[in-house]
């Protein structure tokens, strides 16, 4: 760990574990109920899990988001940030925030706008939250030593995830106009400006892990994102098909939603390439795993299976199915949930000086019963979603009937989710027995910058396991 200020990282990272663990309490009590045994139904009705399930996955994904870009922007700019403790407020801010909306969700306190459920009061605490939070990264790069294309594209990305929430606090007496905007702020997040992050962390991880120039990866970091991003905007498209808006959707969805593939398809190669480019084994070779299957499996979930369902004629029968369902869980865990775990995994051993996560077996067993929990969950979504699509929108059956009709795939759903489960839980444990962040750096006297661990009077702790 370079700076002091990097310290804040771990806050982040150890609240987005806490929440996903509760995201994957929600998710189980929603597959039960698929199943039939919906017996919290009483006190977490269905829609209740379902809208607390989907909050705390973008929390999680945005505190990891928060935590890697603590722990970047001062790295990449060569200072502290400018005003730490302001960092801890914030987290405090998102928090709260966070456990408001979790408990007002089960006394129905919300919008009732699917992915924008939290009500009005909160969305203004979640703005000044975030603006803070720019403010500092802000504020951190515009007084740094030095501004890389790294960090630009990783605060360009944050900052247009801030801008983009906006509309979504807008109120509309049309439902078409409400759908339509909403979109602006659920799609051009996680197909558009989120890209634009992963393409920031993902070239930071791939500088510090493959030893390959940083001019070299940073020259296709602009291509990769810039395409990335021009497909995902137009994209949006693929929404547009069935709530009354001008037909020309069906043409611009359609062919951007199936370009989208491609720049997913290029960040793998850009990150196997660079990859093999630097032909150096890394001391934390665990990182690297996370990392290149962030790339992979982004490109599977976000991009292949996406483009399997998002034509019109095909999204004709899909949309508001299993189909979805299959796509997205997949497409977040690839691109964005992987991405989070890759960020920690290089970045935990650095905070707390302990090489745990470098070596653990536990760690690797990790990465693997996770990749083939989610694998095997987006196959249980599909089977179950092909049968809902044919019962269902082909058939003409009834809904609830088709719901009994597919509750067996969904035994197969938990166990597959159990093997996820089992795999956060063991990154869990290896997070834990890592410590705290070191304590004992002490910088140069006032007046002379920073330097790094041989230069700041550092004591790392013995290592452990």
């Amino acid at each position: 760990m370079k700076f002091q200020s990097q310290k804040v990282a771990w806050l982040f990272f150890a609240t987005s574990l806490v929440l996903l663990a509760l995201q994957l309490v929600y998710g189980f009590i929603m597959g039960f109920a698929h199943m039939g045994y919906d017996g919290l139904h009483e006190w977490i009705p269905f829609n209740t899990a379902r809208a607390v399930h989907t909050n705390l996955l973008v929390v999680w994904i945005l505190s990891g988001f928060m935590g890697a870009a603590y722990y970047i922007i001062p790295e990449e700019t060569d200072r502290e940030l400018i005003a730490p403790k302001l960092a801890y407020v914030q987290w405090a801010a998102l928090v709260i925030v966070g456990v408001i909306a979790i408990v007002g969700f089960h006394f129905n306190w919300w919008e009732g706008r699917k992915f924008l459920e939290i009500p009005r009061p909160l969305d203004f605490l979640v703005v000044v939250d975030v603006l803070l939070f720019i403010f500092l990264i802000g504020g951190t790069i515009w007084k740094g030593k030095r501004r890389t294309t790294t960090s630009l594209v990783l605060y360009f990305g944050l900052l247009m995830a801030a801008l983009l929430y906006l509309p979504g606090m807008i109120d509309f007496r049309s439902h078409l106009f409400d759908s339509y905007y909403r979109w602006w702020v659920v799609h051009l997040w996680v197909e558009g400006v989120w890209e634009l992050i992963m393409g920031g962390l993902v070239a930071f991880l791939l500088i510090k892990l493959t030893g390959v120039d940083r001019e070299i990866i940073e020259k296709w970091l602009y291509v990769v994102v810039g395409f990335t991003f021009l497909s995902g905007i137009l994209g949006t498209g693929h929404h547009y098909y069935y709530i009354g808006a001008p037909k020309y959707w069906l043409m611009v969805g359609g062919i951007f939603s199936a370009l989208e593939p491609l720049a997913f398809l290029g960040m793998a190669m850009y990150g196997i390439a660079m990859a093999r480019k630097g032909g150096r084994k890394h001391s934390n070779r665990l990182a690297l795993v996370w990392t290149l299957g962030t790339c992979i499996m982004s490109f599977v979930g976000a991009g292949f299976l996406g483009f399997a369902h998002t034509l019109p004629q095909v999204n004709l029968y899909t949309h508001g199915t299993l189909v979805t369902a299959m796509h997205g869980h997949m497409a977040f865990w690839g691109a964005y949930g992987m991405l989070v775990f890759a960020c920690m995994a290089y970045m935990l051993p650095e905070l707390t000086g302990r090489p745990l996560f470098k070596h653990s077996k536990i760690s690797e067993w990790a990465f693997w019963t996770s990749t083939i929990g989610m694998i095997a969950m987006t196959g249980a979504f599909a089977v179950a979603g092909v049968a809902q699509v044919y019962l269902e929108r082909m058939s003409g059956m009834d809904f609830l009937d088709v719901q009994e009709a597919i509750e067996v795939h969904f035994f197969g759903l938990v166990l597959a989710a159990s093997l996820f489960s089992l795999g956060i839980i063991l990154f869990v444990v290896d997070f834990w027995r890592s410590g705290l962040p070191l304590g004992g750096i002490t910088l140069k006297a006032e007046g002379l910058p920073a330097g790094g661990a041989s230069d700041v009077g550092l004591e790392a702790p013995e290592a452990v396991g």
